[in-house]
């Protein structure tokens, strides 16, 4: 009897062990069938890209409108002088470069006193905004920028952005159009030392990026990216100005979120910049990535669960881990094969010319960002910049470590952006 029970009892725990097993394979092989069908989309967009066909050809300098260009600074990062350096060697007929920091003792400002003096002929100013009263710091930085800007044409690139030359062609040819209220820019990745920021360079050009260029396709672009972007000024006012923008911690998103929803076109150029990764090591580079995760999640929280199938790559691996050996393979083969061909197809459309030296890394590339994609999930605290935040619902956040306490005026403005 004993003996019956034991055999009853060890078929029992073969039946519960392949039950189990079952249960894995059948959602890890709908989301690895899910993530080919992404990368396949993918791969198309990317041979197609862009979307909107525009006229790159040089105006006239006559007919080049007059551009400011708004710099929000804070402490001297990495590459942060090679970076502002490509502004003041910009070739074009008339801008200007306004720069902004908190107070005169941070170090960004030393690097801007250093390249005015290096490039006397281009016309660059220093603001100092003060604590801001807003919870997005940067935010109030673009607000009193944009109060001393001379033109129409805001043009908005972040600390860590490098530009070519002839930067400024393409957004001056894409707003020749009347109906064209924000334009944007895709970047490639530029690693700033160790093996960290060369997998998140790698993510940037070969899996951000992917992403950016799909919704475009599908969609065309409802939102902007925050390492290059301009909006017309007439087109700020009609969307509340940036002071609307204080409380959200994705204004880049939301910039272009509201510029389409008002009716202007936003447009993806498709001329690339270069965004360095200067998250180095691993924990700095994985906060970073879990700040940009989360951020996701509340500022688009219908849309990020469908993040995950971008991931099919892993999702592969993660089948092949669970089900039957020549089924499993075959799809991590033709995961490999569809990942490694997005991959040189977007370095080639941006011209990052590391990435074949490093497709082999993409797997690990893409498990950690699978990773802080799960992590985007869990917790609504984030650290930016030395500070803590707290996130709220519909992409606003607070700052955990400085008090905010708004003006009369800029509530107004914000409430009137509804």
């Amino acid at each position: 009897m004993a003996r019956g029970e034991n055999s009853g009892g060890n078929i029992s725990g073969k039946l519960n062990v392949s039950f189990l097993w079952l249960s894995l394979q059948i959602p890890l092989g709908v989301a690895a069938l899910g993530g080919l069908a992404y990368l396949a989309l993918a791969l198309w967009s990317a041979a197609t890209f862009p979307r909107h066909r525009v006229n790159l050809k040089r105006p006239p300098k006559k007919q080049r409108p007059p551009m400011s260009l708004l710099k929000p600074l804070r402490g001297a990062e990495t590459e942060l002088e090679t970076c502002l350096s490509s502004f003041f060697q910009l070739k074009y007929p008339r801008f200007e470069l306004i720069f902004a920091v908190r107070t005169p003792d941070d170090p960004a400002a030393e690097v801007v006193w250093r390249l005015r003096a290096r490039f006397p002929s281009v016309r660059a100013r220093l603001l100092f905004t003060g604590e801001p009263p807003y919870a997005n710091a940067k935010v109030f930085s673009l607000e009193k920028m944009a109060q001393a800007a001379a033109h129409d044409i805001l043009v908005i690139t972040d600390s860590d952005t490098r530009v070519p030359p002839n930067y400024l062609d393409s957004v001056a040819a894409a707003f020749a159009d009347p109906s064209v209220g924000a334009v944007t820019h895709p970047y490639r990745g530029v690693a700033s030392g160790d093996m960290w920021s060369r997998l998140e360079a790698l993510g940037m050009t070969t899996e951000f990026m992917a992403g950016v260029i799909v919704a475009e396709r599908l969609e065309g672009m409802k939102f902007a990216l925050g390492p290059s972007m301009a909006i017309r000024r007439d087109c700020l006012s009609a969307i509340g100005g940036f002071a609307a923008m204080r409380d959200y911690l994705a204004d880049d998103f939301i910039l272009g979120a509201w510029t389409a929803r008002a009716g202007r076109k936003v447009l993806l150029l498709p001329q690339p910049v270069e965004h360095i990764a200067t998250a180095r090591g691993f924990l700095t580079n994985f906060k970073h990535r879990l700040r940009w995760n989360r951020s996701s999640r509340f500022s688009r929280p219908a849309g990020y669960p469908g993040q995950g199938l971008t991931y099919g790559l892993v999702w592969a691996l993660l089948f092949a881990a669970v089900a039957p050996w020549p089924a499993s393979l075959a799809v991590v083969a033709a995961a490999l094969l569809l990942r490694g061909g997005l991959a040189l197809a977007l370095a080639k459309r941006l011209g990052d010319r590391a990435v074949k030296a490093r497709l082999w890394l993409l797997p690990l590339q893409d498990s950690l960002s699978w990773a802080s994609w799960v992590g985007g999930f869990l917790g609504r605290t984030i650290e930016w910049r030395g500070e803590r935040y707290a996130l709220l619902d519909g992409g606003r956040f607070q700052p955990l470590s400085r008090p905010v306490a708004l003006t009369e005026a800029a509530r107004a403005a914000g409430q009137g952006a509804r």
